[in-house]
């Protein structure tokens, strides 16, 4: 027996058999106990469900079944989750071992804090460290400009604030992530730690790598719901990068070499 919190982390995934088994594994590695790892999977046909069969002990509760998509996924595995934190992991993307006691420790440290987000490397397909995340302190205000810099692989969040700012939306396709941010920063704290707590992992597949103008389109519509204005920094933002698309789809090119 342990006295130590509960911690929630929600695997969502579909069609991921390349990365699954290293995500799940990622978690299992954990320095910190007791975890509560679910993994919603939204019916793969490329090999997943083998990965998942094979793991089934490890999880609090698995499924393999058609969903709405990843924000569905996301939304069925926190309200299922029973943890004092959370945290969800994409499954192409790592924790590093440290994440969890690091983020546990800092949130038991600072009870007025929401959210708690850590750095986060770039890695490839194979796993190499290709970069780093731009993480930085954010809050509520500059999240409405369009100022995220929160790695999702490396934050962690207290399961009250869940149950009151969940589900999210589930029409969102790209920017979920955003959107939990979002919804934190308004009824809490948010912190940044500048300790290496996850990888996110770029590759062919990856829609940050294939569609990332979605997320702004996703942004701007959450700012909406937020009441923000029309005319915004945020849209700003979004009109110069439409204007830097040729230049932006050329350097992601040139990523690509390295992703894959």
């Amino acid at each position: 027996m342990t006295d130590k919190p509960l911690v929630s982390i929600v695997i969502p995934s579909y069609n991921q058999a390349a990365y699954l088994e290293e995500a799940i594994q990622s978690v299992l590695a954990q320095s910190y106990k007791p975890i509560e790892l679910l993994l919603i999977d939204g019916g793969s046909e490329d090999g997943s469900l083998e990965i998942i069969r094979r793991y089934k002990k490890e999880f609090a509760y698995w499924q393999s079944q058609p969903d709405k998509g990843q924000t569905d996924a996301i939304n069925q595995g926190l309200n299922r989750a029973t943890g004092k934190y959370q945290a969800w992991l994409n499954a192409d993307d790592r924790l590093l071992p440290n994440a969890v006691e690091e983020a546990v420790d800092f949130l038991e440290g600072h009870v007025d804090l929401g959210l708690v987000y850590g750095q986060a490397d770039f890695i490839n397909a194979s796993g190499k460290v290709i970069g780093e995340f731009p993480a930085a302190q954010t809050d509520y205000a500059r999240l409405m400009r369009g100022y995220v810099h929160v790695p999702q692989q490396a934050a962690f969040w207290r399961g009250v604030l869940w149950k009151q700012v969940g589900p999210l939306d589930p029409s969102l396709y790209f920017a979920m992530d955003y959107d939990l941010w979002v919804r934190l920063a308004a009824v809490s704290e948010i912190k940044y730690v500048p300790r290496k707590w996850g990888q996110f992992r770029l590759h062919g597949g990856s829609k940050t790598m294939s569609n990332d103008f979605r997320a702004w389109e996703d942004m701007l519509s959450i700012q909406r719901r937020e009441g923000g204005p029309w005319l915004s920094i945020m849209r700003i933002k979004y009109w110069i990068r439409l204007l830097a698309r040729p230049l932006l789809k050329w350097r992601r090119r040139d990523i690509l070499k390295q992703v894959d």
